[in-house]
């Protein structure tokens, strides 16, 4: 997990609401997939256990949807793990519903809200060097 960082990148043209969407939903797939991110339980001063956050910071980025489809290029060729938030899962509330629109397009014309990528922290830099910040 020492080399290992994760960033996500949202789409620029997404409004603040389902910006903050579509990264708790790739941020949950995130911890899913990689649950070596998560930290060691928090304890208060009461003795209150919480559960444990990741002690690494996770970058919010910003790319165009031209943009993050060559970081999906990109993260296949360098073998990164890619978590990506197509435009249909803002469209439904049905999972299964979800799911079949996406199965009805091309990887090619994928309209991309957000994308997660884990990898290796150095090559993940060098990948998202050019970006800034989201907001």
């Amino acid at each position: 997990m020492n080399d290992l960082r994760c960033v996500v990148i949202l789409n620029t043209e997404l409004p603040v609401g389902k910006a903050v969407n579509a990264a708790a939903v790739i941020s949950l797939t995130l911890g899913q997939r990689h649950p070596e991110f998560v930290g060691s339980p928090l304890v208060d001063g009461s003795g209150q256990s919480y559960p444990g956050l990741i002690p690494v910071g996770i970058p919010i980025l910003a790319a165009s949807n031209e943009q993050l489809v060559t970081l999906v290029n990109e993260c296949g060729e360098q073998a990164f793990d890619a978590i990506l938030f197509p435009a249909e899962g803002q469209m439904t509330v049905d999972y299964g519903a979800f799911c079949e629109a996406v199965r009805q397009i091309s990887t090619s014309n994928l309209q991309h809200l957000g994308l997660g990528i884990v990898g290796e922290k150095k090559a993940l830099r060098k990948l998202t060097a050019k970006l800034k910040l989201f907001g």
